[in-house]
């Protein structure tokens, strides 16, 4: 399914994200020459811990998605508050869908709709809405997901896999949450892997997939 993609978007709703959900796959296709386009929704500056500078996330998702190979005319970050994709829906959709008129990938990365997060939700639900004749992959978010369909796996290597590690290590200001070490993220992708006879994997759901 993936041996055609050639214009990759990944659609984060807060920075950090699309990491955790996909990075290492990022990192493989951008080896591989894909095209990656990042875009992050907010720059979470509500959620930071005391004495950071509010654009501490804006330049830790510029370093990380560096790392995964993606260029930095590649990458945009919004602004929307945490907590709020719901209030804001229409302009984030209007945002999709010029990213749609823009771009026209061939593949979309995006949260599960089941993925509890009120503005994770907002992203997967709008993204289908802006990006309908497009394959569709989501994301596996094991924090938030009631629940995640394992439809789909991309075996990825060990240098993927250390690339997502240091790309999350960026992430200075979100060090304290016990999903982001490197102990956690590497029995993900490790169980993943165990899972379709391979050591590392990260696995979507397909929302939609289109062959050409």
């Amino acid at each position: 399914m993936l041996s055609d993609v050639s214009n990759v978007l990944v659609l984060a709703p807060h920075t950090d994200d699309g990491e955790f959900g996909c990075g290492a796959t990022i990192a493989k296709l951008s080896e591989e020459g894909r095209k990656i386009h990042y875009v992050a929704f907010s720059d979470c500056r509500e959620s930071l811990p005391e004495g950071w500078a509010p654009d501490t996330l804006v330049k830790e998702v510029t370093a990380a998605t560096q790392i995964l190979g993606v260029l930095p005319a590649g990458l945009t970050v919004h602004s929307f508050p945490v907590r709020h994709f719901m209030r804001d829906r229409q302009d984030i959709l209007e945002h999709l869908v010029k990213l749609q008129n823009e771009l026209n990938p061939d593949l979309v990365f995006l949260p599960s709709l089941n993925d509890l997060h009120q503005d994770h939700q907002t992203i997967a639900i709008e993204g289908v809405r802006a990006f309908k004749r497009t394959t569709l992959l989501a994301y596996e978010i094991p924090w938030n997901n009631l629940s995640f369909q394992n439809q789909l796996f991309v075996h990825v290597e060990e240098k993927h896999v250390q690339t997502k590690v240091e790309a999350l290590a960026c992430y200075k200001s979100q060090a304290r949450k016990p999903y982001a070490t490197e102990e956690s993220i590497r029995a993900q992708l490790r169980m993943r892997g165990v899972q379709v006879g391979t050591r590392y994997a990260e696995v979507f759901e397909v929302v939609r997939a289109v062959v050409r």
